[in-house]
């Protein structure tokens, strides 16, 4: 449950073609940064403007004056970025989706109706339709002896080849408030975590993690 079909529905994310021939969701981080300047250079002037170099705002999107904008970016339609939040860049911010107060975006695609709306941090990762991180959750994208960052699933180790890699969560995943993705965490859809969770290596989807040793189907 960790590739790129099995995570996401890309009718769900103005971002669809940089996914195209590749396998894993993480594959793409490289690539946000130049994706952006060409789509961006792309939209329709009627429904977005550009606000700043490189950066890309639907009309009918809600930006707080006090938010902080850095390129490239783009704002899709009806997304809100509310008080006080950082976007630093590399970002795509999807129809609907929500960045709260305080909250930071770093090297990121989140896909329509994502929400993370208080205080969190969101790193090198993809966020799939309808995933909501609760307050203060956050996603360690770089790891404390700066190795290569690695996917586990089971007894399986996939490399990713990246330094930085926060987490892949698939469509429809919730985050308890103040939980840590480590670097390399991937959540497949329809799965819950736990408040205060610290998690790492590969949830299944339709899953809630409790912790590491208690990590059960829903249908139980």
């Amino acid at each position: 449950m960790i590739t790129v079909k099995e995570l996401y529905d890309l009718n769900e994310t103005i971002a669809a073609a940089i996914f195209e021939g590749v396998v894993y969701p993480w594959e793409v981080l490289p690539k946000i940064h130049d994706f952006i300047i060409a789509l961006g250079e792309q939209l329709p002037k009627d429904l977005y403007e550009e606000r700043g170099e490189h950066v890309w705002v639907a009309k009918s999107a809600k930006v707080a004056p006090t938010a902080c904008l850095n390129g490239p970016l783009i704002i899709d339609e009806e997304a809100q970025v509310r008080h006080c939040a950082f976007i630093r860049g590399n970002a795509i911010v999807g129809k609907g989706a929500v960045v709260g107060n305080s909250t930071e975006l770093k090297n990121v695609i989140l896909f329509n109706k994502v929400q993370v709306p208080h205080y969190n941090y969101v790193g090198d990762s993809i966020l799939g339709y309808k995933a909501h991180m609760g307050a203060g959750s956050i996603t360690s994208n770089v790891k404390s002896d700066k190795t290569l960052v690695v996917v586990k699933d089971g007894e399986e180790t996939i490399e990713t080849g990246l330094k930085k890699m926060g987490a892949m969560l698939g469509d429809r995943v919730e985050v308890g408030c103040n939980s840590v993705l480590n670097p390399g965490t991937v959540i497949g859809p329809d799965s819950n975590v736990y408040p205060t969770s610290c998690v790492r290596g590969v949830i299944p989807a339709g899953h809630i993690f409790k912790d590491a040793q208690h990590i059960v189907a829903k249908n139980r």
